[in-house]
């Protein structure tokens, strides 16, 4: 049996697995310090994970299993990258310190709710994410809260887009959530406009990068909506073989990212993440509600990008061109993202998440004695 200092936990199926798979380069960096195995539930997630990283992966399928794998690990600290109901039963296990980690930075409303309370500490951005716990929360214990950046934003992928002269307008919707709350995609009520639109500037390409959810949805105003993307942007591709446009359905956004001028996309990790990385160029944000003022107050980062509704779509080609010409958020997305990231630079992430790791598998031996106390002092 392996020792292990820390496990990921992921019970889902594979249509979810994208969620654990930003991490796993990170979890292979901690590995380097901290031995880390991933815990699976579901097998074709397992073989998904194990043709992806060379840590070990167990699978687990029902409870009992589990229960067994922890007494026989001996793991320390338990790191979960979503908020699945299967993470109860490994809740349960009180010798070990619960860590949610989250799978990116965005302000919809999942991103604080009362599932926080069930961890011992949560792993958060920055300053807005404080934020948003308090103001969405009843009685939460904000001592939780460690900020650590996005560690996944250090990484530095290969890029995969083709080269062009073109200037690269991307469009990267989100998908439509589990709930009206959480509803935020524009796939089905204006994707198909949006894409329309970038074609019709001047001396662009556009590149169509959905969430991965959004290929498999199930919904069929979605399927009607990303289908006719699709479309068109293979018909765009026949007419202008030289532009370059393209849909890219697998692969890594932040290997699209670099070699993109301009992003549309709704709100989601997506849009912090390019606020991170590319804080120089234009970014536009979705309101599929028609409610300006909520997403200013809900969403921040709205307030540093061109908020697209059905009336601003129709006049999207004009301020595409305007934006790539003259970009007035330049200043305002500067101070955006430290109100987001605080002043973290490129490697601060992984650096403040390998400490705060490390410094949760000392505390978890201490507090179950396996450390003295005097020696925890003077270590």
């Amino acid at each position: 049996m392996h020792t292990l200092d820390a496990l990921a936990y992921f019970p889902d199926d594979p249509t979810r697995v994208y969620q654990l798979l930003q991490w796993l380069p990170v979890l292979e960096r901690l590995h380097e310090e901290h031995p880390v195995g991933i815990v699976t539930r579901d097998p074709e997630s397992a073989q998904v994970c194990l043709d992806r990283t060379s840590l070990p992966v167990f699978l687990v399928p029902s409870f009992p299993e589990l229960t067994e794998l922890y007494a026989g690990l001996g793991a320390k600290v338990v790191l979960y990258c979503n908020n699945s109901m299967r993470n109860f039963q490994s809740l349960i296990d009180g010798r070990m310190l619960h860590v949610h980690i989250n799978h990116g930075e965005s302000d919809k409303q999942s991103m604080a709710s009362n599932n926080a309370k069930a961890y011992d500490r949560v792993f958060v951005a920055g300053e807005a994410a404080v934020q948003r716990h308090e103001a969405g929360l009843l009685e939460f214990d904000t001592s939780r809260l460690v900020r650590i950046g996005r560690p996944q934003l250090d990484l530095r992928p290969e890029p995969i887009l083709g080269a062009t002269e073109r200037r690269t307008v991307l469009y990267a919707p989100t998908w439509e959530g589990d709930a009206d709350y959480n509803d935020y995609t524009s796939v089905d009520v204006f994707g198909p406009e949006i894409v329309r639109a970038i074609l019709a500037v001047p001396d662009a390409r556009v590149v169509y990068k959905p969430h991965p959810k959004v290929t498999t949805s199930l919904t069929p105003a979605i399927r009607r909506g990303h289908d006719e993307i699709l479309a068109l942007v293979a018909a765009a591709a026949r007419q202008e073989p030289d532009a370059g446009h393209e849909s890219v359905i697998v692969g890594d956004i932040l290997a699209v990212m670099p070699d993109c001028d301009a992003m549309i996309t709704d709100v989601s990790s997506v849009g912090l993440d390019w606020l991170y990385l590319r804080t120089e160029k234009p970014i536009f944000i979705t309101d599929r509600h028609h409610d300006g003022e909520r997403l200013r107050q809900d969403v921040p980062v709205s307030r540093c990008a061109d908020v697209l509704d059905t009336a601003a779509v129709a006049d999207l080609t004009a301020l595409l061109t305007a934006r790539l010409e003259h970009d007035e958020h330049h200043l305002a997305r500067v101070a955006m993202r430290h109100h987001y990231f605080d002043d973290l630079q490129v490697g601060d992430s992984t650096t403040r998440f390998l400490g705060a790791v490390a410094e949760l598998v000392e505390l978890r031996d201490r507090l179950v004695g396996a450390v003295p106390p005097d020696a925890a002092a003077t270590a």
